[in-house]
């Protein structure tokens, strides 16, 4: 697999390949907000274009423990400033444009970035609240990054659309790893047998005796008559087989059914039938 252009997470290099640039910020605890989305994603390389107030009391406390990513931004009087080192700029927009722009979504501009940041720095540029960037800001852009938001509610917090585009950086890297270092964060735990399930699945030989052992539950309470089964036990079946149970999770249904016999006063009764519903079963080949 081809290996990511971003280096491994926690080092310098990583966290200054990707500029992350607000413009004329005019709320400091968006930038404080932003800082914490930057360091969920393994990013800190911080650039702020004339905000109206940093640092301050605001941008600190909205960071949430990302104070070190505060700490080293970098506060620049102009966007020329802040770019004059960059080898690719692409900067978020909303809106359509009488020219035409190369226009790409989130997970593109990540792997452009990416593909890019060994040549040099990566700017992504994220415009004011109220009004985004301007169209010469917009046109200092190689690529323009479109966020497909609900077009009837389209605008987005500074700080969300940053934390988007550094979700898909950040996963871009992890897919990128070699040697299958970034699948602890990329596989999915659902079902007993997976990675980090705490408990084995259960064998088949064990979820069959459940299975025998709630039909004679539900026999001995009068709920369920083998004589007249209207498919009750496959309907069953297929809900606890849809589960995908795990050892502990049988042996707890397995002791609820017994607590149920005992309360029904129907535990003694049930073991010497055991023995003849289980070959009842076999002979008839169903539930």
């Amino acid at each position: 697999m081809h290996k990511s252009a971003l280096p491994q997470e926690g080092t310098e290099t990583f966290k200054d390949q990707i500029r992350i640039i607000l413009v004329e910020t005019s709320h400091s605890g968006n930038i404080g907000a932003v800082a914490r989305a930057m360091k969920n994603m393994g990013l800190g390389n911080l650039w702020l274009v004339n905000p109206s107030s940093f640092p301050d009391e605001a941008s600190y406390a909205r960071a949430a423990g990302a104070s070190d990513v505060l700490d080293s931004a970098r506060v620049v009087s102009s966007l020329d400033e802040a770019l004059a080192d960059c080898v690719l700029v692409m900067g978020t927009s909303a809106r359509g444009r009488k020219v035409p722009w190369p226009v790409c979504a989130p997970p593109e501009a990540a792997a452009a970035a990416a593909s890019h940041a060994e040549g040099g720095p990566v700017a992504l540029v994220f415009g004011r609240e109220n009004h985004g960037l301007s169209n010469d800001e917009l046109q200092r852009c190689h690529y323009h990054i479109h966020i497909p938001s609900n077009p009837d509610y389209s605008s987005l917090n500074l700080a969300m659309a940053v934390q988007v585009m550094c979700y898909e950086l950040r996963m871009y890297y992890l897919r990128s790893l070699e040697g299958g270092e970034g699948s602890p964060y990329l596989k999915s735990m659902t079902k007993p047998g997976d990675e980090g399930w705490d408990v084995p699945p259960a064998k088949v030989q064990d979820v069959e005796g459940f299975f025998g052992h709630l039909e004679q539950v539900l026999t001995d309470v009068d709920f369920h008559r083998r004589e007249n089964p209207r498919q009750l036990m496959t309907r069953l079946r297929r809900l606890f087989q849809r589960a995908r149970l795990d050892q502990m999770e049988i042996n707890i249904l397995r002791g609820i059914l017994t607590a149920v016999q005992k309360a029904a006063g129907t535990q003694n009764k049930s073991k010497s039938t055991e023995a003849g519903t289980a070959a009842t079963k076999q002979d008839n080949g169903h539930v």
